[in-house]
């Protein structure tokens, strides 16, 4: 088995920052920093677990051979053809060496050495996220330990909606893999309304003839960086495609800190500070990033802790690592410092700072680990087939994917899908730097594609705390938004929702309008029911007006029982008794139907609202003409010659008040028949309000009744005024004109100022117009003559009456 890996020693020069090969004249200025040794404990850990293993292979133990790649293309392709020839002898396909046979090989940490590798091997790569070597017609037998970038880009995307950031930038490295990325992320961030303010390309690592360059890139960078309002930043890209941008961080956090929030990928081990440990680490500190789902290995921790330089082991790096890493002389070795301390093999490497080695294992770490084991799965599944002999003279091609899942760790299980990717998601970390430049890594969340749709994104808020990223501060609920001319979806106005409307949540896009029998409240965020509005006892108006209309009943009660009482007198007599007892009865009933319209209107009181104020008040206006017809007709019948006396009596005044009111009973027979009124809710009159009101149907036959009275009342009235300068005895029609004149004074004032009134002030006016005429009537006709009865009584006589008729008759 071997492992293809990016040098385990990646180091830059402090001066000039790029990589070169650590001669003796650089050695001074360099400082090796073997972050990418864990791969290879990694590596021998997973090994000698299953060489242990009695069940996994028995009777097979497997090996391994380390080669690097030096970051050369010609170095990778010679080491590929090594593998394919016998040992020590370059002759690809030529392979005589048969107690050390391939089974197989690990790609690079990077993209470029799986890819260059995976042209010629069959191989599992660890680190690769590289979308080319998805292509299973150009790569037909690569296997990934990496998941697809997809879920990644979806887990981007979740967490922006998570924490509602649709304002952010995105730094993506200079190269295809970076282009790639944008042009599968921005539709995605597009699609669910996220916008992005600028995209740059991460600056490249300067070199001496790229110094101007570098400060170019620096300067344009930073200008979109702290000009905008975007407070997170999307970076990605590999370790070493963003060493550029790492170190233009280093450089303006001396100057002037950039606070915003990073997300990085998985792809990007910011932590590596690949040779330069003054770099800091704090323009993370709060960063979340993506990482290749890891699990805590039992036993890896204990395997570290028995690392030694001084114990044969057969590793030949870990001398130059232990000497690198606690900067001390290792015994019987050219690996000294100046100042003569040895390294006493006791050392603990759990007290390394992070960028320099972590006792947990790491996301590419845990990757080699689960692919060694798949090809262990394998093997075991080859050498336990009933055709293993058919199956070697295959070449050894094992079917990665065709293997049974297993479980890693408890409740972990590892597999590959048709693509031949592993199952694995991605880890959402929190990073905590310390004023030390170490720092932990808490986990917050996870993206799991195999998880069930609509919950593969999971993220622990509680546990960290973000800013916003937005372009413009979210409308709050009683606005809209309102597109910018010429700026991003983001970018938007807040208008206020116009009147009727409301929004009830942040950032609505238009304002809707409440039912109809809701309202907007003040600040047009929400609906409130609306009030039911109508004239009731309860309220100041409803109360005088009931009021009003009790007293007016009880007055005329007692006027009609004082005509009673004095029925006998000669001036009840005299002014029609039998028609005033009508009238008096009549006037009582119209005071009393003013309070069918106090109260919320129902179906019987809306049938009979109009119609008994109608009938009841033609009956009273009948009453009042036939009193007129009969005082004109009395004064006529008094004149020598004269044949009126046989239109004199009951019959007369009978047919009057009868003929009269049957008319109007026809005419609320029709319009009951036909269009009745009927209980009505008018919800759009008076805002906030539910005008709870009698339709009256018909409006035509409303105005039928009321135009009839008017014809009664003028009839009267005219009548009345031309028998006003009768005798005294008879001075009845001067009250009858008087009161005529009132009666049709209210009811002419009634109907403008009803039309122009709505719900209970409307039915207010009306109940006023009954109460005002009607007083008038009983005010203008039988209060003089109550004066008479109780204060003088003195008039009250026969021979007061005749004297008074005799000089009346003489004036005329």
């Amino acid at each position: 088995m071997d492992l293809w890996s990016d040098p385990v020693w990646p180091f830059l020069c402090s001066d000039i920052l790029g990589r070169q090969t650590c001669s003796a004249q650089f050695k001074s200025h360099c400082r090796l920093v073997p972050k990418n040794y864990q791969h290879v404990l990694a590596l021998v850990f997973a090994i000698n677990k299953i060489n242990q293993d009695p069940e996994l292979l028995p009777n097979v133990t497997l090996g391994f051979r380390i080669y690097e790649s030096f970051f050369s293309p010609r170095k990778t392709y010679e080491s590929s053809f090594t593998l394919l020839s016998t040992r020590y002898l370059m002759i690809p396909n030529y392979n005589c060496d048969t107690k050390d046979k391939l089974s197989a090989v690990f790609g690079g940490l990077g993209s470029e050495t799986s890819i260059q590798m995976a042209t010629i091997l069959v191989g599992v790569l660890y680190g690769s996220f590289h979308a080319m070597l998805s292509d299973k017609f150009q790569f037909p037998s690569v296997y990934r330990m990496v998941p697809n970038e997809i879920p990644q880009s979806l887990g981007l995307v979740r967490l922006m909606q998570h924490f509602q950031w649709t304002w952010i930038g995105l730094i993506a490295s200079d190269d295809d893999s970076g282009e790639k990325f944008v042009q599968t992320l921005k539709p995605m961030l597009t699609r669910n309304s996220i916008c992005v303010a600028f995209t740059e390309r991460a600056p490249q690592v300067p070199s001496s003839s790229m110094a101007q360059a570098f400060r170019e890139q620096h300067f344009k960078l930073h200008s979109s960086i702290t000009q905008t309002k975007a407070e997170v930043i999307v970076v990605y890209g590999d370790t070493d495609s963003l060493l550029g941008l790492k170190l233009f961080l280093h450089i303006n956090y001396q100057t002037a800190p950039i606070g915003k929030v990073w997300i990085t990928t998985a792809q990007w081990d910011f932590t590596s500070n690949i040779a330069l440990n003054k770099w800091t680490l704090k323009p993370f500190h709060g960063a979340l990033s993506f990482a290749v789902h890891t699990e805590e290995v039992p036993g890896f921790r204990d395997f570290l802790r028995t690392l030694n330089p001084y114990q044969p082991q057969g590793d030949i790096f870990i001398q130059r690592f232990w000497h690198t890493v606690f900067n001390c002389s290792v015994l019987y070795s050219s690996l000294t410092i100046k100042d003569g301390r040895n390294c006493s093999g006791k050392e603990e490497l759990a007290s390394l700072p992070g960028s320099d080695f972590e006792m947990k294992m790491s996301g590419q770490s845990y990757s080699i680990y689960n692919g060694v084991y798949a090809v262990a799965h394998a093997l075991h599944a080859l050498y336990s087939s009933k055709s293993k002999k058919e199956a070697t003279g295959k070449g050894h091609l094992l079917e990665l994917q065709n293997i049974q899942p297993w479980e890693v760790t408890a409740g972990d299980k590892v597999y590959f899908d048709e693509n031949g990717e592993s199952s694995a998601g991605y880890d959402i970390l929190n990073w905590i730097v310390f004023p030390n430049d170490s720092f932990i890594r808490v986990k917050v969340g996870h993206m799991d594609p195999r998880a069930p749709v609509g919950q593969e994104f999971t993220i622990n808020e509680a546990a960290i705390t973000v800013p916003r990223s937005v372009c413009t501060d979210s409308c709050r609920p009683g606005y809209a938004r309102t597109v910018r001319e010429g700026e991003p979806l983001c970018c938007y106005n807040c208008a206020p929702c116009p009147e009727g409307t409301i929004s009830n949540q942040t950032d609505a896009d238009h304002c809707d309008r409440c039912p109809e029998d809701q309202y907007p409240n003040r600040d047009q965020d929400k609906c409130i029911p609306k009030i039911m509005n109508f004239l009731s006892y309860e309220e100041p108006l409803g109360f005088v007006l009931a009021s009003f209309a009790l007293l007016f009943s009880l007055l005329t009660a007692l006027v009609l029982g004082m005509f009673i009482t004095h029925r006998d007198t000669p001036i009840v007599r005299a002014n029609n008794r039998e028609l005033s007892y009508v009238l008096l009865l009549s006037l009582l009933l119209c005071f009393l139907c003013s309070l069918v319209f106090i109260g919320q209107p129902g179906r019987v009181t809306c049938l009979l609202r109009q119609t008994a104020f109608g009938v009841i008040f033609s009956v009273s206006v009948s009453s009042v003409l036939a009193k007129t017809i009969t005082v004109v007709l009395a004064f006529k019948a008094t004149k020598p010659g004269t044949s009126m006396k046989k239109w004199l009596g009951r019959r007369l005044a009978s047919s009057i008040v009868v003929s009269c009111s049957l008319f109007q009973v026809g005419i609320c027979a029709v319009w009951l028949g036909t269009d009745p009124p009927f209980p009505d809710l008018d919800m759009k009159s008076e805002a906030g309000h539910i005008l709870v009101q009698c339709n009256e149907g018909s409006n035509a036959a409303f105005y039928c009744v009321l135009g009839y009275m008017g014809f009664l009342a003028i009839v009267s009235f005219t009548v009345a005024f031309l028998a006003r300068k009768l005798p005294d005895t008879f001075n009845e029609a001067k009250f009858i004109t008087f009161s005529m004149l009132v009666f049709c004074s209210v009811w002419v004032s009634f109907i403008p100022t009803y039309l122009s009134t709505k719900g209970k002030y409307m039915v207010a006016v009306e109940i006023f117009s009954i109460l005002a005429s009607s007083a008038g009537l009983l005010g203008c006709i039988f209060i003089p003559k109550c004066y008479i009865i109780v204060l003088r009584p003195d008039l009250n006589t026969r021979e007061q009456l005749v004297r008074k008729s005799k000089s009346g008759t003489q004036e005329l």
